[in-house]
């Protein structure tokens, strides 16, 4: 009867810690949330999906190659896809306004116009273009007006016309408002300044914000160039950020969100990293805008395109730099002998100018906005072309580098590297700041 008794106790004991095991793994399973959301000034985070975040808390969504645990690989996934599968409950019943393009795409390709117009469960009540339009097709600095939408006949505001911060009337239609536009890691781009500028109107008319990540094509660890100065914001610079900021939009919108406290939430993407690039997400190039068509010109477009009023000038879709007094040998050799990592300059002569191609040899390794500044730099050594300076107004030079000082170190005679070393602590101060706003590892 003892031997018997002692056998019952041992199962018993061992079926309440099988039972203690199975707990502890549906625990962690449920603490892994893709939400970050930071309440305005007066808001609490009392019923808020996911664990509660202060704002700049970091939130680690899943590293990729694990899910929950598991050993399975994790597909990478936009924030899109996670709205309409994970996070349906924050739009469900509710007047959605969206601010978009032609980049604001599933995984499919599909339009995330589409895919709310198709959902039953909402009401799509507004569409929000910036520069270029809700297609990508106007040109560059070309101004456009609000309209009626053709087939969904609910108004497409226009963020670059008249306004390029929405109303009170273009809010009105809205409960909340929802961003999904693929960015290219410049500070100059202006589809992040307007990002800001609906943060900006949602704070002041109290309209919630979900942003829909997606990745920085050029890595999270890509930071570089001057950082903008206060007097230099603008609607090509609207924050204190470097050229390169390595941040998804996500991040940025948190960024931004601590100076303006709009009620901001960011759907994480799932399977991302700092480390990786657009290509190893897996998903095809959409055209941003008319003159960023592939990869190669979102690499180029730092590297090339800060030359603005100097007569140094970007070709072929920022994939060539140079202007007139140009020898482009010269060039090439003082370019290719700086040690600038992942790309090679070949001399090319485009009419009377003189210039460089860049082949982009290791797209992981190659930095942008450091090669930008040495490609300014080496030019106006070679041609000593007129600085552009502000005054009254600012000069566009002045806007793209978010400072006047660059201006001034290259009429000095200053080297890249000694450039590089001026702006060196305000950039170490930015990366140090920016902490506080990552999602991702």
């Amino acid at each position: 009867m003892k031997k018997l008794m002692l056998l019952i106790m041992v199962l018993i004991f061992g079926i309440v810690l099988t039972g203690c095991g199975g707990e502890n793994g549906a625990s962690q399973n449920e603490n892994n949330q893709a939400v970050t959301e930071q309440p305005g000034p007066a808001e609490t985070n009392d019923n808020l999906p996911g664990p509660q975040q202060e704002e700049g808390d970091k939130v680690n969504p899943p590293a990729p190659g694990k899910n929950n645990g598991s050993t399975e690989p994790q597909q990478f996934k936009l924030g899109n896809e996670l709205l309409m599968s994970k996070y349906h409950h924050l739009i469900e019943g509710k007047r959605v306004g969206l601010v978009i393009n032609q980049s604001g795409v599933t995984r499919q390709g599909t339009s995330m116009i589409d895919v709310l117009a198709q959902d039953q469960s909402i009401h799509l009540t507004a569409l929000y273009g910036p520069e270029h339009g809700i297609d990508g097709t106007a040109k560059a600095g070309e101004y456009l007006e609000s309209y009626t939408h053709p087939e969904l006949g609910i108004p497409v505001y226009s963020l670059y016309g008249n306004t390029r911060i929405p109303t009170e009337e273009m809010l009105h239609p809205v409960d909340v408002l929802v961003f999904d536009i693929q960015d290219i890691g410049a500070r100059t781009y202006t589809y992040m300044s307007t990002l800001n500028y609906c943060l900006v109107a949602a704070q002041k008319y109290n309209k919630p914000v979900i942003v829909l990540d997606r990745p920085n094509p050029l890595g999270g660890n890509v930071v570089e160039g001057p950082v903008l100065e206060d007097p230099f914001k603008t609607f090509v610079g609207v924050d204190n950020l470097p050229m390169a900021h390595g941040m998804t939009a996500g991040e940025l919108a948190r960024f931004y969100n601590r100076k303006i406290g709009a009620r901001l939430e960011v759907i994480a993407m799932e399977g991302y990293t700092r480390k990786m690039i657009y290509q190893d997400t897996g998903l095809p190039w959409v055209q941003t805008s008319p003159n960023i068509p592939d990869l190669d010109a979102v690499f180029g477009y730092m590297a090339t395109g800060l030359g603005e009023g100097t007569g140094i000038y970007q070709a072929d879709q920022f994939k060539w730099i140079g202007g007139k007094g140009i020898n482009s040998q010269k060039y090439a050799d003082m370019l290719n002998n700086a040690g600038l990592p992942g790309v090679a300059f070949v001399p090319e002569d485009r009419g009377e100018a003189g210039g460089v191609r860049l082949k982009i040899k290791d797209y992981r390794t190659f930095n942008p906005a450091k090669t930008g500044i040495y490609a300014l730099t080496y030019a106006h050594t070679l041609n000593n072309f007129v600085v552009p300076k502000s005054g009254q107004t600012v000069v566009m030079f002045d806007k793209i580098m978010g400072t006047e000082k660059i201006g001034q170190y290259l009429e000095q005679g200053l080297t890249p590297q000694q450039i590089e070393g001026k702006y060196a602590p305000a950039l170490s101060r930015f990366k140090e700041e920016r902490k506080k706003y990552l999602i991702y590892n």
